[in-house]
């Protein structure tokens, strides 16, 4: 059932004010704003149980350690080396990007083209799976030199390997959204462990919602970094022209505004992975308040470690379980 909360009520009556003011309408403000609320009430998934999202996103009953990307200051990033990396480095599980090749395959990949981490050079959707299992996956890699001949895995294999050690699996899916569903609906259907030791995460609603919609036992979770369409991860802005830019900020901030209102009740997360740099004791606790865990990322260096587990007692995703580090974007 759809509860009234702070955010709701404040996103319908900012969108009742703004109607009234364009409108000049009180019947046509009420009438849009309570279409928008029975939408809400029609369409809102229900989370995963409550039992099912606490043993994934606090399997020992404490703040987790992920490895981002399997750890990818560790081990060549989203490969079985990284995983077993990753689980022999004391991680409670991993994180791993999903990408599709050309004829269809499922992989680990966390950028659409392969320059940045294999030996090999074009971009996936031109590259079939045969092409891409010749690349090196540790050849840009700082170790490279301990996990030679690394290959870049089948989501499948990537599943397995993960539970051969145990690892809480976090999908981070990073596009292709109905593509992606049938894919994980298989990985669930083929191992029902995963509905109590793995999540579905994405930076785009539609993605979860789709999830959600096709599995109602799957946890899930919306992924946010504020500015994320108008900077990189550094804060570099993503583009030179003066009017691009301010209109990608301005759609920045009504995306904020949407996941923090309504968005996250609309896709029926358990969830909410933040960019570490805007997370606090006050925003941890909101979501508390709403049932909703908070995991950061991308959290590198052994006294934020220490602070994420001892003061916010919250789960957080690291590139390194070893070490402090830059981090990856």
């Amino acid at each position: 059932m759809l509860c009234y909360s702070d955010g709701l009520l404040s996103a319908l009556t900012a969108l009742l004010g703004a109607a009234l003011a364009l409108s000049r309408s009180p019947a046509l403000a009420c009438l849009l704003t309570a279409g928008l609320y029975l939408a809400l009430h029609l369409f809102s998934l229900e989370p995963a149980a409550p039992q099912s999202a606490r043993r994934v996103l606090r399997p020992r009953g404490a703040a987790a350690r992920i490895a981002h990307r399997g750890g990818a200051h560790d081990a060549p990033e989203n490969t079985l080396a990284a995983i077993r990396q990753a689980a022999e480095n004391g991680a409670a599980g991993v994180e791993l990007d999903l990408e599709f090749t050309a004829d269809g395959v499922p992989i680990l990949m966390h950028d659409e083209t392969v320059e940045r981490t294999t030996d090999g050079s074009g971009r996936l959707c031109d590259l079939t799976f045969d092409e891409i299992r010749k690349l090196n996956a540790s050849a840009k890699h700082r170790l490279w030199s301990k996990f030679q001949g690394e290959k870049v895995p089948t989501l499948r294999e990537a599943v397995v390997e993960s539970m051969h050690h145990n690892l809480i699996i976090y999908f981070d899916v990073k596009g292709h959204a109905n593509q992606a569903v049938d894919a994980l609906k298989q990985l669930y259907l083929e191992f029902p462990h995963l509905y109590n030791s793995s999540i579905v995460c994405s930076f785009m609603p539609d993605v979860v919602y789709k999830m959600r919609q096709a599995d109602r036992n799957v946890v899930t979770a919306l992924t946010h970094r504020p500015w994320q369409l108008s900077h990189f991860g550094d804060g570099t802005p993503y583009f030179s022209s003066y009017w691009k830019h301010y209109l990608y900020m301005m759609m920045d901030v009504i995306l904020d505004w949407s996941l923090h209102s309504f968005l996250w009740r609309l896709c029926g997360v358990s969830a909410f992975l933040i960019q570490k740099n805007f997370v606090s004791q006050e925003y941890v606790r909101h979501w508390s308040s709403k049932g909703i865990q908070v995991v950061a990322w991308t959290v590198n260096t052994f006294a934020e470690k220490s602070y994420y587990e001892t003061v916010l007692e919250c789960s957080y995703i690291t590139d390194s379980l070893v070490e402090d580090c830059d981090p990856h974007y």
